[in-house]
């Protein structure tokens, strides 16, 4: 069985991706625009046509590039005229991206189902080259049988179907940064020419998909130095009678690291700025400084900080060779604003602004797949006890340095301990970070899990010395597995909200947490169905929580409503769980301005996962 599955590897490695191939069309195909899409996919075609990066700041041009090509080849109505593209800072800046997208989606005559159908379709490819690349760096390190493992913890993982076919960075830092650090290592193993260029191309890519990027640079910055340190090489592996020999060839070869890192950074910074000089051809230097100076006002010369950095930009954006790398440079801002800001969110029963410690461990385990947990805890307790293992075997064979023991063993396992330490700090600065809005904000570290779950699982297992043992733990894994399967097919097709058992699934994910994780918006499209199903509706008061237009996809249908829209009146309602969430248990609304009065009411039906549908008969 176990030759068969490894002698067609390729096939297995096809039907896996396949699957997530046709899901995510499906997916793509079926759900409303989420929340963030108006303002990514309006910015994604003002990019390919505009060459202006005027919408969306707050995340640099890469995925938005990608998902942009596709509607470059259509004839679409975006009138630059409007206010969103000529207006004051404020509105170009903060509201212009949302003004935009609506715009380009539901007010200019195009077909909003097709450029959003269409734009989904790169992120989709995106999400199966990571897919592959988990494959292929797991078999690399751990063989075929854990690259199959891996894939299937990431292609059948509800979390990655629910968000793979969105117009949103996520999936694309998750395969940037995974990228980035294949090729990274690579060049650390092997430091030839042609690795630090390439390494140097992927370094760039990452900064180009998301800001956050920079948190690979720590990690990166400690492996370049640590890494020739303790290499073993024919230079340092020499027996001299001076231990300066030995420290003179580590110095050289930190020297030779510290000189192609080097050059690996600077190929990326021109990789950035071809791609941002690619995106900013028509903007001006008078429409650059306007945005440095809106972002970085001179008149708060209380914080030394702003002034500095809007001197550098400035002179960046003074010479048309470095203005691309001024752009840049302001979005980089935008986004440490906003995350300093934070975001309102509701979590367990509380809504703030303010970061809850315990949200992403909470939402982890309450969204993760419990057969997938199980594995990871598996993984974490074999890792243990082969640790364990290894230091009674050097203290009983009495080995006096210790420390020459754990250098080899980091130069022996270079992808596996830095994907361990990426893992801890980003789940950190996660943890303590100030922006709670989604477990999608973890992505970044979910390819590392699985391809440390798989290795360290089927290391454990050949190292069985019994062939009976081994056999039954192989069966047990793929039992396993076949559940995992079946119970992602059968979530279909909420995948964005979906959350395990423990909680109730996916229906009753929204009372324990909500925006990215419960409600995005995806289900408007679902509600237009419900509808058109219940003719006996004529009239439906929506509070919408999305990206998706009430009026383009219902029509006469609709009522606007809001949760402080007094008095209440008799009918249908379809109440958005996010805003229903964030109105129920917010401290600063009373009875009067909340929808506190729907707590003794019992939703008749749920649309999808994210709409509640009442019918009130008793209003007072």
């Amino acid at each position: 069985m176990k030759k068969n599955i490894e002698k067609n590897y390729k096939l297995l490695v096809i039907i896996m991706l396949g699957f997530m191939l046709v899901v995510s069309i499906l997916n793509a195909k079926n759900d409303s625009a989420i929340f963030d899409e108006t303002a990514h996919i309006g910015a994604a075609y003002s990019y390919v046509t505009q060459r202006e990066i005027r919408l969306n700041p707050e995340h640099p041009p890469l995925i938005k590039d990608l998902a942009g090509i596709p509607l470059a080849f259509m004839n679409l109505n975006f009138d630059t005229a409007k206010s969103f593209w000529t207006g004051d800072l404020e509105k170009k800046w903060d509201e212009g991206q949302w003004a935009a997208g609506r715009h380009l989606l539901y007010e200019a005559g195009n077909n909003a189902d097709k450029i959003i159908f269409w734009s989904r379709l790169p992120i989709i490819l995106i999400s199966l080259l990571l897919g592959f690349f988990i494959f292929k760096w797991t078999r690399e390190m751990a063989g075929t049988l854990a690259g199959l493992f891996a894939l299937a913890l990431y292609a059948f993982n509800p979390n990655i179907l629910g968000h793979n076919h969105y117009v949103t960075t996520d999936i694309g830092i998750a395969a940037f940064t995974t990228f980035s650090f294949y090729y990274f290592l690579r060049f650390i193993k092997r430091p030839s020419w042609k690795n630090v260029f390439i390494g140097g191309i992927f370094l760039g890519l990452i900064q180009l998909a998301k800001f956050s990027s920079i948190v690979i640079f720590p990690i990166f910055g400690l492996i370049i130095v640590i890494y020739p340190l303790i290499k073993r090489s024919k230079e340092t592996e020499v027996k001299t009678e001076e231990e300066k020999s030995i420290y003179s060839a580590k110095m050289k070869i930190l020297g030779e690291y510290l000189k192609k890192g080097l050059i690996a950074f600077l190929i990326s910074i021109f990789v950035v700025w071809i791609v941002y000089a690619a995106n900013t051809l028509n903007m001006s230097k008078e429409t650059v400084s306007e945005a440095i100076n809106f972002n970085f006002p001179e008149s708060q010369n209380d914080n030394p900080k702003n002034l500095y950095t809007n001197k550098t930009l400035n002179l960046l954006n003074n010479c048309s060779i470095t203005r691309p790398l001024a752009t840049y440079g302001i979005g980089m801002g935008y986004v440490f604003r906003r995350v300093s800001g934070g975001n309102g969110a509701y979590f367990l029963g509380q809504v703030s602004s303010k970061a809850f410690p315990a949200y992403f461990p909470t939402v982890f385990l309450i969204k993760e797949p419990l057969v997938n947990i199980f594995f990871m805890l598996m993984a974490l307790g074999a890792g243990i006890a082969m640790m364990i293992k290894k230091i009674r075997l050097a203290v009983k064979d009495h080995i006096k340095n210790i420390f020459s023991e754990i250098t080899a063993h980091f130069w022996h396992n270079i992808d596996s301990t830095s994907m361990f330490f990426f893992i801890i700090l980003y789940s950190y600065i996660s943890i303590t970070g100030n922006l709670n809005i989604g477990l999608r904000h973890l992505f970044p570290i979910f390819p590392f899990i699985y391809i440390l779950t798989a290795k360290v699982i089927f290391e454990f297992i050949k190292r069985r010395r019994e062939k009976q043992s081994q056999t039954m733990l192989y069966f047990f894994v793929a039992t396993l597995t076949v559940i995992m399967i079946v119970q992602s097919v059968a979530a279909y097709p909420n995948y964005m909200s979906y959350f395990n058992e423990v909680v109730g699934g996916p229906k009753n994910g929204y009372k324990f947490v909500t925006d990215s994780n419960a409600d995005w918006g995806q289900d408007l499209e679902r509600l237009k169905k419900f509808l058109d199903e219940h003719p006996e509706i004529t009239k439906i008061r929506l509070d919408y929580f999305g990206g998706g237009d009430p009026q383009y996809y219902l029509g006469n249908k609709y009522l606007m409503w809001w949760d402080s829209k007094r008095p209440i009146e008799n009918g249908w309602y379809a109440i958005s769980t996010n805003f229903l969430q964030g109105s129920l248990y917010s401290t600063e609304k009373t009875e009067d301005d909340s929808y506190r009065w729907l707590i003794k009411e019992k939703p008749i039906y749920q649309i999808g996962t994210s709409i509640l549908v009442y019918n009130i008969t008793d209003a007072k």
